[in-house]
């Protein structure tokens, strides 16, 4: 174990910890801060159809997870952690940095008779109001399910009201801006999979075997992630909504490369704890010129090459991480029957329930970026004491709540332990589905109470966010503690990126999910409110009540599931 006494500590522990906190604390700023913005960009700048949008959120987001596993492995074998996070840093100030190039958007153009119309938007969020423009001047418009209502009709030169059969609707986009959005989104899916999982291996190489400061050290960099996941879903939410799509993304840009150069400025802190496994190697030429070190950088470059080919073709995503989760699941599968015997088997079948178990509890959790963060911006009562509080600042209440309830969850674990009543894991894992459920159903309650077209009350976005962030801390570190606790110290690793393949295969199938909900738009703003609504509750009653379901089974099984972590 480290001697803390020849370490350079700060309030107890080693001061690298410090670097590390506000290095993640940085890049959650920057990545929460352009996820809370992005799908309502999709749709009003570039005039996105709900269903690509959210399609294209979810093979982003899974993209995101699913790189980890490569970027990880890296940095095992060849790099080390300080180089790789290093390198995912830059792409990610690059990448976020991409998002403020936007041009002037996709127009949205509408033909009646022989003449050309552009239908835009006032504003940007869930206020903007849609607008009719023509040489004479502009007027806004409102959609029923059969006509286009002009309000100031003389002032564009058109009728009062035009039916929906007598005008047609097409896009403009500008290529090369919609090229860099996709680049920027591959730069930044690459630096997530360089930056994520290792920053998190530097915390524990800090401390050493049977440090009893380990757990504290990982809550302090856990708070990290949600501070900065907090402040950007504010900051860059309001600012992006508000000022322009620009000052959000840059905000998110700024904030990383703040954490890079914290992260740059302060090495020696680190103590040499990340360096690579051998130098020697890294410097070992491939080809040419090119040593391991840089192969694994070109390495760096293919991913962002790929994630922008897939990013491009979302559809692609979910044809090619649903085969590699299978195989995923036959080889943990074929490795336990063949490889392990008696209790170490037996755990390894835990570990593998527990890895499949996450899947119902991030698709609908995942919700909060795409279809939830929709439909907060259009269909919610977002007035609080006089402002109309910008859709993506909801996204901040996910963090809020773990920096309240995360300490008393903790707390409520050990005491009911002492009393002999704290829950199994595989039940925390069924109760953590059933409150994803649970989350959609409340929600659902408040749209009907609320009628066919009127705006659903605030609370019931918090409350969602509540019920939702509580699930989370019954399957989030619950699950991760178990997987690395069940799987065999020599395939840990494997385990831990099936964690994480299956987390991003979760992102995908929030987005499908969420596609489900796409409504009907015209210049980047919903046409039909009533049936846009219905539609919503329409799919959140259907996931709520299959999320219960499921968790009424994980509890009937969890006596077995059990019994199969022999005591871990």
């Amino acid at each position: 174990m480290n001697n803390p006494a020849e370490q350079g500590t700060i309030f107890g522990h080693p001061r690298g910890l410090v670097i590390l906190f506000f290095t993640e604390m940085w890049e959650r700023f920057s990545y929460y801060g352009m996820r809370g913005l992005l799908i309502v960009y999709l749709t009003q700048h570039f005039l996105f159809s709900d269903e690509k949008s959210s399609l294209l959120y979810g093979a982003y987001t899974a993209l995101v997870y699913v790189m980890t596993i490569i970027g990880g492995s890296l940095a095992d074998r060849y790099l080390g952690a300080r180089k790789a996070v290093t390198f995912g840093a830059i792409l990610l100030t690059l990448g976020h940095f991409g998002m403020t190039f936007e041009g002037d958007g996709s127009k949205q153009l509408l033909q009646y008779g022989e003449s050309q119309y552009q239908v835009t938007l006032d504003g940007r969020g869930g206020d903007a109001r849609q607008l009719i423009v023509s040489a004479q001047g502009r007027s806004y418009i409102n959609f029923t399910e059969t006509t286009m209502e002009i309000a100031e009709p003389e002032v564009v030169g058109l009728p009062a009201s035009i039916a929906r059969d007598q005008f047609t609707i097409t896009v403009e986009t500008q290529q090369g801006y919609l090229d860099i959005l996709y680049l920027s989104l591959a730069l930044i899916i690459a630096g997530v999979g360089f930056l994520k999982a290792n920053i998190s291996t530097i915390v524990g190489s800090l401390y050493g075997f049977g440090d009893a400061r380990r757990d504290s050290g990982f809550t302090i960099f856990y708070m990290g992630i949600n501070l900065g996941a907090f402040l950007s879903s504010i900051f860059c939410g309001y600012l992006g909504i508000v000022y322009g799509w620009k000052y959000g993304f840059g905000l998110a840009g700024i904030g990383m490369l703040g954490g890079l150069l914290i992260f740059l400025s302060c090495q020696s802190w680190l103590e040499g704890k990340a360096e690579p496994p051998s130098e020697e190697k890294l410097k070992e030429k491939v080809f040419l010129f090119i040593n391991v070190e840089w192969l694994c950088y070109l390495v760096g470059a293919g991913i962002v090459a790929v994630s922008m080919l897939l990013v491009k073709n979302e559809e692609l995503v979910g044809g090619i991480l649903g085969p590699i989760g299978i195989l995923m699941l036959v080889g943990l599968v074929g490795y336990a029957l063949v490889r392990l015997h008696g209790d170490e088997r037996s755990r390894m079948f835990a570990a593998i329930y527990f890895v499949l178990a996450q899947i119902p509890f991030w698709a609908l959790f995942e919700q909060a970026g795409s279809s939830l963060n929709l439909f907060t911006a259009r269909l919610v009562d977002r007035e609080i004491l006089g402002w109309s509080v910008p859709g993506p600042v909801f996204q901040s209440l996910n963090a809020g709540f773990i920096f309240i309830f995360a300490p008393l969850m903790a707390w409520l674990w050990v005491w009911l332990a002492r009393r002999h009543l704290n829950p199994s894991t595989p039940v925390k894992f069924a109760l953590g589905v059933a409150m994803a459920g649970l989350g959609f159903l409340l929600l659902v309650s408040g749209m009907q109470s609320s009628g066919d077209i009127g705006l659903t009350p605030v609370i019931f976005i918090f409350a969602i966010y509540w019920v939702h962030t509580m699930g989370e801390l019954m399957v989030s570190p619950v699950g991760l503690s178990a997987v690395t606790k069940l799987a065999p110290a020599r395939i840990v690793g494997m385990t831990m990126g099936a964690w994480f393949l299956y987390s991003g295969l979760s992102n995908f199938l929030a987005g499908v999910i969420a596609r489900t909900t796409g409504a009907e738009t015209i210049g980047g703003q919903m046409t039909n409110v009533a049936a846009a609504k219905a539609g919503y509750i329409e799919v959140y009653s259907q996931v709520g009540y299959i999320a219960i379901g499921i968790s009424v089974l994980m509890l009937l099984i969890s006596p077995q599931i059990n019994k199969m972590m022999r005591g871990a």
